[in-house]
């Protein structure tokens, strides 16, 4: 009940913390025609949207391909908390009004992980350091309700798919999707990511670690960050039907 309580909480800070990181690309296209643009307006005043004021914390971190750590992006989530053991988030190149769909983050506590199969846990991610170093953060709410957040992400598995890979100036969601990973220890994550990072938003990565080095460090469950041991896994797009997935 505190999370659901904290995350209420978080509701009166949306808003901040935001529309200081502009979209990696410009997509080519016309610009929106008045008519659209009143379509749009109407649609915004009379139709519901109820899934989307769920999504009311916001989280700005960093991601790398599974198999290609050299290849880094910040990733701007908007999260969603399910349950207590389940959250969905939205990733974004950006928060302001340009910024590009990028990919969803799914999250479980270690509770649910330790229940996949041996396979499924190659595909997630752990927070731990994420945490713990400061490079992820909620940006715009008390210091108080972020350290609370992080006490509970801290043990928390990511299951991260980007679709749209702007950091490779992609002006278009073209290719295969691709799974990405959490950065695991220092000196993994560019130095020039963070520090651009931390001057939009006015924070210091140093100082947000030392307070929260009090936030224990959870043991990782086995089977969570297999690209550490090279077990890689990631999408390939074939022209072979997947009779499985065809399967009724």
């Amino acid at each position: 009940m505190r999370h659901y309580i904290l995350f209420g909480l978080l509701v009166v800070a949306a808003g901040c913390g935001g529309n200081n990181s502009g979209s990696q690309v410009k997509s080519p296209g016309d610009s929106i025609p008045t008519k659209d643009a009143l379509l749009d307006k109407g649609a915004d005043l009379l139709q519901d949207k109820t899934p989307f004021k769920s999504f009311n914390t916001y989280l700005d971190g960093f991601h790398f391909y599974n198999g290609n750590i050299n290849a880094q992006m910040e990733a701007h989530h908007y999260v969603n908390q399910l349950n207590e053991d389940l959250y969905q988030a939205i990733i974004f190149d950006g928060n302001g009004k340009d910024a590009k769909l990028m990919g969803v983050e799914y999250i479980i506590t270690e509770r649910l992980f330790k229940t996949l199969t041996e396979e499924e846990k190659k595909l997630w991610h752990s927070h731990h350091h994420e945490v713990k170093s400061g490079s992820l953060v909620a940006p715009g709410i008390p210091l108080a309700a972020e350290h609370e957040l992080m006490e509970k992400l801290v043990s928390t598995y990511g299951k991260t798919i980007h679709t749209w890979h702007t950091d490779q100036e992609r002006t278009l969601p073209v290719g295969s999707p691709m799974i990405m990973m959490g950065f695991t220890k220092d000196g993994q994550l560019k130095k020039e990511l963070l520090d651009d990072r931390d001057k939009r938003f006015d924070i210091s990565t140093e100082k947000i670690k030392k307070s929260r080095a009090d936030i224990p460090m959870p043991q990782i469950a086995a089977g969570a960050n297999a690209w550490e041991k090279g077990e890689i896994r990631q999408f390939v797009i074939s022209s072979k039907a997947d009779s499985a997935v065809h399967k009724h």
